[in-house]
């Protein structure tokens, strides 16, 4: 059982790397391409939660009347990321999720939030993925990137889940897109602050601790069955290949704008 993790790792290094190494971090040099990339990964911190609470429901009982649902193990480690995700802190102190804090910091350095809401009226109304997308305008690379989450979430298989939600979402942030934020926030820190601080909390929370939960999950959901480490394997390779992908879409976007101004 131990022993996957590591092949894992190694064999999807260079997909890391590349998401790591992404061009895309070097075109966002001020607010405006801030913003541009904020309004396409707004979709992953969106589905991210929902892959989260997928998992829960999947390994802890959220029915009443109660009953004992799986292993004690699992139950708390899901249970410890869904606080921290669900019920953080603010620069304030008070509780929020990682998301909200997220269209706080959208707001903050005016990125535009109305398409993300739009999508989840659209989907809180009863409107299909594919239907909230449409009324939404969203880009193709985030439609695709959400729409392959959920069919892991609607694959039912929670292996999976645990999978992509481990090695493909929860420390992929390289230094160098830290440091141009840093360097933004120094010249616009009325624009940036709620950002830098989610950044910072999601590297000490999500990439250090969370990493470890996580972890530790999938190896219990896995154990020793080949089978299920293959697929997960699988589908952490496609997870990863749908984040190049998402960013991508950020890049596209981001030479449009440059091409529309000149």
């Amino acid at each position: 059982m131990q022993n996957r993790i590591p092949s894992i790792q190694d064999n999807i290094s260079a997909l890391r790397q590349e998401i790591v190494n992404h061009p895309v971090y070097n075109q966002i040099h001020t607010i405006k391409e801030l913003k541009t990339f904020m309004q396409f990964h707004v979709y992953a911190v969106w589905d991210f939660m929902s892959l989260l609470k997928s998992l829960q429901k999947d390994l802890t009982c959220t029915d009443v009347p109660w009953f004992p649902k799986g292993s004690a193990e699992t139950r708390f480690l899901i249970n410890e990321i869904v606080v921290g995700e669900e019920s953080d802190i603010d620069l304030q102190g008070n509780r929020i999720s990682h998301f909200e804090l997220y269209l706080q910091a959208m707001q903050q350095c005016g990125a535009n939030t109305n398409e993300i809401k739009t999508f989840i009226e659209a989907l809180k109304s009863g409107h299909t993925l594919t239907e909230a997308f449409e009324i939404a305008g969203t880009a193709i690379e985030a439609r695709n990137f959400v729409q392959f989450t959920f069919e892991v979430i609607n694959s039912e298989k929670s292996h999976l889940k645990s999978a992509i939600f481990t090695f493909g979402r929860e420390d992929l942030i390289p230094g160098m897109f830290i440091s141009l934020i840093n360097d933004i926030y120094k010249a616009f820190p009325d624009s940036v602050e709620i950002f830098k601080y989610y950044l910072e909390r999601h590297i000490e929370v999500d990439g250090d601790h969370h990493s470890h939960l996580a972890l530790k999950m999938t190896e219990e959901l896995c154990q020793n069955d080949e089978k299920l480490w293959d697929e997960s394997e699988t589908y952490i390779v496609q997870s990863l290949q749908k984040r190049i992908e998402l960013w991508n879409g950020v890049k596209r976007k981001i030479n449009e704008k440059v091409v529309e101004v000149g």
